[in-house]
């Protein structure tokens, strides 16, 4: 069974004692791929993913500047932004969006760094992934004005249920759940999870955050995915198997389209 992680902050500072442990867990949990996501702390370092996919044949990298440092942003940052999507194993630009909920950089700020990413994407070809919290028509009303369906992307974290998910779909975008798709009480995103194309669904962990249970609480780590796994084909009613396969031909598909899927 191949299972992707596609999305994980292994670059963080919570990994630091242990990090090439963790990444042999996965491996040996059938984690075949990882995404590490290259916010990391923000501008003026926009390679926190990169270097861990130079050093690992295995993981891949997005590049972006995540909503929380938008306001570290300068017209240096984009240049330099777009230059790294064309590093080979850059598949993706974010996580990109709107956070509402701290509103570490101001609202219109953050606004105008998603647009602009959105705009680096569209130059490089590549699809984005989106980070929304406490945001949700915003964002919505800022992809549908400047983003290209064809290009498609990652709603990432999925925490809306089937009327968010619809949206999110009809302007060509997978959905990816974490391990909140675990939790009891999380009866919208069950549904979200039911309802999904099989051709556009995902799976991640978001780790160090979001812990799946029988883990909720504590430090998450790609090899987790296969808990988010299990319980979505306990959703769907499918065979776990299944889902890893789908899971993983959709992020081939969708994030390694410039080398014909072949990763």
């Amino acid at each position: 069974m191949q299972l992707v992680d596609t999305h994980c902050h292994l670059d963080g500072e919570r990994f630091d004692s242990d990090r090439e442990d963790v990444i042999a867990r996965a491996r040996a949990a059938g984690v075949e791929w990882m995404v590490a996501i290259g916010t990391g702390d923000g501008p003026p370092d926009l390679e926190a993913g990169i270097r861990l996919a130079d050093a690992y044949p295995f993981i891949y990298a997005t590049v972006g500047v995540h909503p929380h440092e938008a306001a570290k942003a300068t017209e240096a940052t984009w240049v330099e932004l777009l230059a790294l999507t064309a590093h080979p194993k850059c598949v993706a630009v974010g996580e990109i969006g709107l956070d509402y909920h701290y509103d570490f950089s101001p609202r219109d700020t953050q606004k105008a760094a998603f647009v602009r990413q959105m705009q680096i994407a569209r130059d490089a070809g590549q699809p984005i992934v989106i980070h929304t919290r406490e945001a949700w028509d915003d964002t919505i009303a800022l992809i549908g004005e400047h983003w290209d369906p064809a290009l498609g992307g990652i709603f990432h974290c999925f925490s809306g249920g089937p009327a968010e998910a619809r949206q999110a779909l009809d302007l060509g975008f997978h959905i990816s759940f974490s391990g909140i798709v675990t939790f009891p009480k999380a009866t919208d995103i069950h549904e979200a999870a039911r309802m999904v194309p099989d051709d556009r669904l995902l799976i991640e962990t978001d780790a160090p955050y979001l812990a799946p249970i029988p883990f909720r609480g504590k430090r998450n780590e790609p090899s987790y995915v296969q808990h988010t796994a299990a319980r979505i084909s306990e959703l769907r009613g499918v065979p776990l198997a299944d889902i890893a396969a789908l899971t993983t031909a959709n992020w081939r598909k969708l994030c390694l389209r410039q080398t014909g899927g072949k990763g």
